[in-house]
């Protein structure tokens, strides 16, 4: 049987990603708007009507627009911005974020692809609460950095354009200064946390790939547990899964040495290296006495962040194989 799709925003950098994923399957057909009609509100209610399922890439008031248009109660929906990441009545698109979240997605019609910044956070904090190693109520930081191209096409054009006197010479941009990103109410409630992280957003001079940290005082958490004791939770956590992955013990502490190369120190974690994969890693690195840790996620924000999970979330739906495509 053949599900036909139809990517709604699909001229966009994670619209153009899925339909890279898909365009070669065999079990799915994309429907495309014909070009000239792109902005014809009949000819888009028509395709979100007719497929099987439907990947919105669109801006936020966009995609509340496109999902008021669909009235057929038999298209599935991946919606990927912001809109309905807390909304009742819509799956968050995490499947490995607890152990019943994969068949709510298999169930669902209305799933919201999560953020790529709150996937690395919810993926190292989750479990650590539900754990009781981080209580609810305790104050949390994340730092993360991304690619520019989580910041879509003005920013990847401000980036790249080369022209004299144009574009940017930032090799580092921290942003988010407000405290209040749009990605802090689905970090907060995906995660079981009282108040929302500190959170400090930042890109970087390369076009994708990302770090999320959690910086933890091991000392300050009522049960002080050790580097190793969240190690342990989190692998108890992906244990089985093809997507997330804890890195061992050696492996982070292989990290942890000081590299020294013949222009000086040399980056041992690359934000690059999981890019074009559906992938995440996660990493615990722990201070020598054992009362302070660094939690990391390596992902690729247009991947298990983006269009990687809007297909893996797709995949779920239409009863197809998980890693299709991925």
């Amino acid at each position: 049987m053949t599900h036909t799709i139809f990517i709604d925003g699909e001229a966009g950098t994670t619209g153009l990603q899925i339909r890279e994923r898909l365009a070669q399957r065999p079990d799915l057909e994309v429907l495309s708007i014909d070009p000239a009609r792109r902005k014809d509100a009949d000819a888009r209610a028509e395709l979100l009507n007719a497929a099987d399922a439907v990947v919105l890439c669109l801006p936020d008031d966009a995609s509340r627009e496109a999902v008021g248009m669909i009235t057929s109660n038999r298209v599935k929906v991946v919606d990927a911005s912001t809109a309905f990441r807390t909304a009742p009545g819509w799956t968050y698109g995490f499947a490995e974020m607890s152990a019943t979240q994969r068949d709510d997605i298999r169930k669902a019609t209305r799933v919201s692809n999560p953020g790529c910044y709150p996937t690395g956070f919810i993926s190292l904090v989750r479990p650590l609460v539900a754990a009781g190693l981080i209580p609810a109520d305790f104050p949390l930081t994340v730092n993360a950095v991304s690619g520019y191209s989580g910041g879509g096409k003005g920013l990847i054009g401000e980036f790249e354009d080369q022209a004299p006197g144009a574009g940017t010479n930032d090799a580092f941009r921290a942003y988010g200064f407000s405290l209040a990103h749009k990605h802090l109410p689905e970090m907060q409630i995906h995660t079981g946390l009282a108040h929302p992280p500190v959170f400090a957003p930042a890109v970087g001079r390369y076009a994708q790939g990302m770090f999320v940290e959690v910086p933890l005082q091991l000392w300050a958490l009522p049960g002080k547990p050790s580097p190793a004791d969240l190690h342990v939770a989190l692998a108890a956590a992906y244990a089985g899964e093809t997507f997330v992955e804890v890195a061992g013990g050696a492996e982070c502490a292989e990290l942890q040495k000081v590299r020294a190369g013949a222009g000086g120190y040399v980056q041992a974690l690359d934000p690059e290296a999981l890019n074009g994969t559906n992938r995440m890693r996660l990493f615990v690195f722990g201070s020598a006495d054992g009362g302070q840790a660094r939690l990391v996620a390596l992902l690729d924000n247009l991947g298990k962040g983006a269009s990687g999970a809007a297909v893996q979330n797709l995949n779920l739906m239409l009863g197809l194989p998980e890693n299709a495509g991925l």
